[in-house]
């Protein structure tokens, strides 16, 4: 099995990490879009993040231009558009694929951890949430209609 922490990322600003800094946090990983109807999540897990970042939670968003075309501009227009319309200071990454042969290798992780409904491992569209313990658990997947606000109960009950 795939350790979660060893999985390589890149940074939106492009530097190549792995997810090590996290270990010991609530990992709450979002693939994320500018451009669509679920975008105004961005100030839900802002919110999130403020509330309870001092007790170990993180908020780590991956842009994905999957979905409609909605995540079209550069990584560092992304991170302009969160920061000036949503204040977002949680760690964001740089553009990745969520589906498909070029499905990065954290979304296969996550999605073999916490398939969807009937088995389904296939992310259905911007704003899918997945929760991972301190330990580096995969314990729940969220679809996007589940607003940020709404995952406290389950956030707090790993806190």
């Amino acid at each position: 099995m795939t350790n979660i922490y060893d999985i390589n990322v890149k940074t939106i600003d492009g530097t190549l990490t792995n997810l090590a800094p996290y270990k010991g946090k609530i990992m709450l990983i979002v693939n994320v879009a500018s451009k669509c109807g679920f975008t105004p999540q961005y100030e839900g897990l802002e919110a999130l993040y403020r509330t309870y970042g001092d007790r170990g939670l993180v908020i780590l968003g991956f842009p994905c231009n999957q979905f409609g075309n909605q995540e079209s501009g550069s990584e560092e227009q992304i991170m302009e558009f969160c920061r000036l319309n949503y204040g977002v200071t949680f760690p964001m990454f740089a553009k990745i694929e969520v589906n498909g042969r070029n499905t990065h290798p954290l979304y296969v992780h996550l999605k073999k951890q916490r398939p969807g409904i009937l088995g389904s491992e296939v992310i259905k569209w911007n704003f899918t949430k997945f929760l991972v313990d301190r330990e580096g658990h995969v314990v729940q997947r969220f679809s996007s209609s589940h607003k940020p606000a709404s995952l406290t109960k389950e956030i707090e009950s790993l806190l």
